[in-house]
């Protein structure tokens, strides 16, 4: 089972806080999958991740480096960027090592362009942010049950 949240975003500003708020909430081995529109706030949402984990360093999009590791956190965030990427580009990168923490500290990932995934992991939480007419973004929240999200 899974739970499920919309939230209206009025601004950049309320998607970068939303971001921020998920920092302070989760622990290590989360997987955050976002989709959306070019320009729907997937990075800005990043962004406020990393400033909930209290990385001090820039949030940049990884779109042609792919990955962006921070380790200067309360908690390592794994950002990826799939949008160059076909999914049969994306299994061999092996790109579940980060989730699983087998070959880097346990930490939070954070994918974007998630729909390019081949498969999904067993655990997630799924954004998806969505434009609407009046400039605002909306994000769908799906969440396992395991996670009592209140945002």
């Amino acid at each position: 089972m899974s739970g499920k949240q919309t939230i209206s975003l009025a601004d950049s500003s309320a998607t970068y806080h939303l971001g921020q708020r998920l920092g302070q909430l989760l622990s290590p081995g989360w997987i955050i999958l976002l989709e959306g529109d070019l320009g729907a706030g997937k990075t800005t949402l990043v962004q406020g991740l990393g400033a909930g984990l209290e990385i001090p360093e820039n949030i940049e999009s990884p779109t042609f480096t792919l990955i962006n590791e921070y380790h200067s956190g309360r908690v390592p965030l794994y950002h990826l960027d799939l949008y160059r990427l076909e999914p049969s580009e994306v299994e061999p990168l092996n790109i579940e090592l980060y989730w699983e923490g087998i070959e880097v500290p346990a930490g939070i990932t954070a994918i974007e362009w998630a729909e390019r995934l081949p498969y999904q992991p067993a655990d997630f939480i799924q954004i998806r942010l969505k434009h609407q007419d009046d400039g605002s973004r909306l994000a769908e929240i799906i969440y396992p049950e395991s996670l009592p999200l209140i945002l």
